[in-house]
């Protein structure tokens, strides 16, 4: 549903890489702002749909996956709070090349792309902040594929519970939000590998595990088994 008009001075729009509009351009680009919230497991964008919008999270945990058959789709990315998900493939495709599906409540805000185009022909800076933040997002995807590729299977599953403990969650008690299949996949192994390594993580007293719930026990054990595993 669309916004009301937002303050350009406090609107989370200056924190990202609108900061180099002006004030009366922040107010317009918040004219064209709507703001919608999606539930856990539903489609925010769909691989193949016409690209329309420039969207971010305003709050909320997604997650971008391109369909490898009819039936299964591989997870290439998670993206939460202010994030871009709709950055890459804006400029080199007409259709959106995966999908983003909420794996928590999820707030997305959207900008009409024509619009966001048109400052970025008529802005240099604007233009080099969108360049350089599709690059960081092109970037992180590349080495957390190379950082889970080069470890074996404890080392790849350590660095997943680091990355929701650290980077999404900030705590060391979380809920995971993907299951064990899609851990399975994101990080190339078996589902049955990675319950049994969950498995043994408990019973080494590294992790305790209640239902979806995750506490990581031995932080100093697991940082290790990220680094070696």
């Amino acid at each position: 549903m669309p916004l009301s008009k937002c303050n350009c001075e406090g609107c989370e729009l200056k924190g990202l890489f609108f900061s180099e509009l002006t004030n009366d351009e922040i107010e317009a680009v918040c004219t064209w702002k709507d703001e919608r919230s999606y539930k856990k497991g539903e489609y925010i964008l769909r691989e193949g749909d016409p690209i329309k919008e420039f969207c971010y999270t305003k709050s909320g945990l997604v997650k971008l996956v391109r369909s490898v058959s009819d039936q299964e789709e591989q997870i290439i990315y998670f993206a939460s709070s202010l994030d871009f998900i709709s950055l890459l493939g804006i400029f080199s495709n007409d259709t959106y090349p995966y999908s983003v599906v909420a794996i928590e409540d999820t707030v997305v805000c959207s900008l009409r792309i024509s619009e966001v185009k048109t400052f970025i022909r008529t802005n240099g800076n604007f233009a080099f902040s969108v360049i350089q933040k599709l690059n960081r997002v092109s970037d992180n995807i590349i080495t957390t594929n190379l950082e889970i590729k080069r470890r074996r299977l404890p080392g790849r599953i350590a660095y997943i519970l680091l990355y929701f403990a650290n980077d999404i969650y900030k705590h060391t008690t979380f809920e995971l939000p993907v299951s064990r299949k899609e851990i399975a996949d994101f990080i190339g192994m078996t589902t049955e590998n990675v319950i049994r390594t969950l498995s043994e993580f408990r019973r080494d007293g590294i992790i305790k595990i209640s239902g979806k719930t995750i506490e990581i026990v031995d932080m100093d054990k697991l940082l290790k088994i990220k680094q070696f595993g």
